[in-house]
């Protein structure tokens, strides 16, 4: 039996957004974006994961996500704002959950396609059931979530190192 603690991540994709004349960054939530977040929020307090940190990106879309989000919880965690969030590659993504405080059990990342998919994908070296597939068929929609397992020190999160444990979409 391992002594090691079990962790979770929690991958957030924003919820769906404008297209509007703001840039790229700035760009607001959608009606349905609007609508859907607070559903995501919901999904996740059902869960019964709680989350000790939060980290989001810094764009409009993603902050008004999670602020739609998460009042929904039964606790709001702790909130950092990430600009490495912001149109992150893989490896960017993977460097700042390996920064993540081994205090953390559970952690939800807010934040953009093709990073959030990108994401998920890597890390899941096994799967629930047929998650994995579901999940990558759905193209990991907006306010989509995944929710990852893995065992040990956030400095050792790398590809396949944690189980799909959970994934959702709103109009999946």
């Amino acid at each position: 039996m391992s002594s090691e603690p079990t962790r979770r991540i929690v991958i957030l994709r924003h919820a769906k957004a404008d297209w509007s004349d703001e840039s790229d960054h700035e760009r607001p939530l959608a009606d349905r974006g609007r609508k859907d977040a607070p559903v995501a929020g919901r999904w996740l307090a059902g869960s019964g994961i709680t989350p000790d940190l939060a980290l989001c990106s810094t764009s409009a879309r993603t902050r008004e996500t999670w602020k739609l989000a998460v009042p929904e919880l039964p606790q709001r965690p702790r909130t950092v704002y990430e600009d490495r969030l912001y149109e992150a590659s893989l490896g960017e993504l993977i460097a700042v959950l390996n920064e993540v405080s081994d205090e953390v059990a559970d952690l939800v990342l807010i934040g953009h396609n093709p990073g959030m998919h990108a994401l998920a994908d890597a890390l899941a070296g096994d799967a629930e059931g047929d998650l994995l597939s579901r999940m990558n068929r759905s193209g990991f929609p907006t306010s989509a979530i995944a929710v990852l397992s893995f065992t040990g020190s956030w400095k050792s999160v790398e590809h396949g190192v944690a189980r799909l444990v959970a994934f959702w979409a709103p109009h999946a």
